[in-house]
């Protein structure tokens, strides 16, 4: 049995490339189902994202298993051969560590970013699903879904914001704490103000009300979000409403201006008011920032928390890895005795087969036993397959992964005439 992966990510290739590996669903389950026709692989599940495609296989010792699955995942992308320095090959534990680390988003382009964890758990349900997964690969994927979720409880390595949009809204509850009883104001309906609209819709912001020049932007913009659209002219009358105005224009001047800032300060008779420009160049004058009873937070201040958020996960990314270490060998350990594993249930299941039936033929010939002595014969049955057995199992476990574990199978199936073949033959699940 080879264990190994094969695949392209972030780190390997240009986007360029990583589009002509981007595997749609159904061109994996097309593939997975047709899985019997590649000679040599025995399990597969194929992990594919906007920055990742990989396939984690199970492949037969006598196949060259790098050259198997690059003729796999060429067949089901379709696409031409690519230079061979963008592909990672990783075989045995380091396939193992390879797997848990990306459950785990240490191999993300954003390190503790949640939805990775999502998709090794999507694309191990699919090839479940497609009956492409046995004891090695239910395992490994169960084992590194397990780990993800023990990384993030663990660590806090997604505690903190590492996008600009996201450090907006940490911000702004690092000002006004529980956000959900406040309502926004936001400046502009292009991509950046979007992305932090959603941000704080996210957290729950009671109310967003969106503003541009041209009304019906901020409508269409409104309506992909829940908002109401506001005019330019009116944000002054909403003032009083507003706890926190964030500003994404394209304006070459600035659309809030002190005299502004101080209008809207009157008619929220000196409420505190959250200002956060993430505009360059800054739709803010700058001056705001010195009326009292006003908080302005600019693009420079965003990704200062965004850097300070950064160096944060790479510290929990560190208790991470010790974690993933952990787990990899642990697992590893396992995987030392899956071999050897029908032999040690077959011999198991064979000793509980005869004592049942020694002690049903027994019990038939007392019928007169009561159920506490039916206690003792069935208590004393079953220690002795036990201890009987507890010699042979020893030397099995301590054989696994050693070069005494061919010898030790096939004595075992000698000398207890198991067969290995037989289709009832135990299986992981």
């Amino acid at each position: 049995m080879q264990l190994a992966v094969l695949g392209l990510n972030h780190k390997t290739v240009p986007v360029a490339v990583r589009e002509c590996f981007s595997l749609t669903a159904e061109n994996i389950q097309a593939g997975l189902l047709r899985l019997d026709e590649q000679d040599g692989l025995e399990e597969a599940v194929i992990v594919s994202t906007c920055n990742r495609c990989e396939v984690y296989a199970v492949i037969d010792d006598h196949i060259p298993a790098e050259t198997v699955l690059q003729q796999f995942l060429f067949s089901l992308a379709g696409a031409v051969a690519t230079d061979a320095s963008h592909f990672y090959y990783y075989t045995g534990k380091e396939c193992v560590s390879h797997l848990l680390e990306v459950a785990a988003s240490l191999d993300s382009l954003v390190i503790g970013e949640g939805q990775i964890l999502s998709q090794v758990k999507n694309a191990y349900a699919l090839a479940h699903s497609c009956g492409t997964t046995d004891a090695v690969l239910n395992m490994l994927f169960q084992q590194a879904i397990a780990t993800g979720k023990r990384v993030r409880t663990e660590t806090h390595i997604a505690f903190n914001a590492v996008s600009v949009s996201y450090a907006a809204v940490q911000l702004a509850e690092t000002v006004l704490g529980q956000i959900s009883q406040h309502q926004a104001l936001i400046y502009g309906a292009g991509q950046m103000g979007e992305l932090t609209a959603r941000s704080f819709l996210g957290k729950g912001i009671k109310t967003l009300y969106v503003v541009n020049r041209h009304l019906e932007r901020a409508r269409i913009l409104a309506a992909r979000l829940g908002g109401q659209a506001v005019h330019y002219n009116d944000v002054a009358a909403l003032s009083p409403l507003i706890d926190i105005i964030i500003t994404s224009t394209g304006a070459p001047h600035y659309v809030v201006t002190a005299a502004d800032a101080e209008d809207f300060m009157k008619r929220r008779q000196g409420r505190p008011l959250l200002i956060i420009d993430i505009a360059v160049p800054r739709d803010v004058d700058p001056q705001v920032g010195d009326i009292e009873g006003i908080t302005l937070y600019n693009i420079d201040d965003l990704k200062m928390v965004v850097q300070q958020n950064e160096m944060d996960r790479r510290q929990e990314a560190a208790l991470a890895r010790i974690i993933v270490q952990e787990d990899s060998q642990l697992l590893w350990d396992r995987f030392r005795y899956l071999p050897l594993r029908p032999v040690m249930l077959l011999l198991a299941h064979k000793g509980e087969r005869i004592r049942r039936r020694e002690l049903k033929r027994a019990l038939a010939k007392m019928p007169d036993l009561s159920d506490q002595q039916c206690k003792v014969l069935e208590h004393l049955t079953h220690m002795l397959v036990r201890k009987l057995l507890r010699d042979p199992m020893t030397h099995i476990n301590q054989a696994a992964g050693t070069a005494d574990e061919d010898f030790y199978m096939q004595a075992m199936t000698k000398l207890f005439n198991l067969d290995i073949h037989r289709k009832d033959t135990p299986r992981e699940k």
